[in-house]
């Protein structure tokens, strides 16, 4: 069985500015009140009527990084699927990092230079 696509991320310079654009082009509602204003969209509430989709989040790169639109897929060892990614000819970006409690995360450029991310939770 595979590895299951758990979330999606939109970072870019002015956070505020893409959760407003995102919010009404999509009508998701964003909570953005954790320390890290990073804006989450819950999967519960938006969904299709079979119940598909994800959850996601939209925040800000550092002082000048242009940002990214990814998706992360859940795997059991973040190290692990890092050096496979590797192997296969991509390249580590960044991690593995403990992003939060229970959370670890980490991202790599496949071949042709997209940006994936792989997560482990504690969930």
């Amino acid at each position: 069985m595979g590895q299951p696509v758990v979330h999606f991320e939109i970072v870019g310079k002015d956070a505020e500015k893409l959760k407003s654009y995102y919010s009404g082009l999509f009508g998701w509602e964003i909570n953005s009140d954790n320390p890290m204003n990073y804006g989450t969209v819950q999967r519960e509430g938006n969904v299709n009527a079979e119940g598909i989709g994800i959850g996601g989040g939209i925040g800000s790169g550092p002082q000048g990084y242009p940002g990214h639109v990814t998706f992360y897929v859940e795997v059991p060892d973040v190290e692990a699927a890092l050096a496979k990614a590797e192997s296969l000819g991509g390249s580590r970006v960044m991690g593995p990092e403990k992003v939060m409690e229970g959370v670890e995360l980490g991202l790599f450029n496949d071949p042709e230079g997209h940006l994936v991310g792989v997560v482990k939770s504690a969930s």
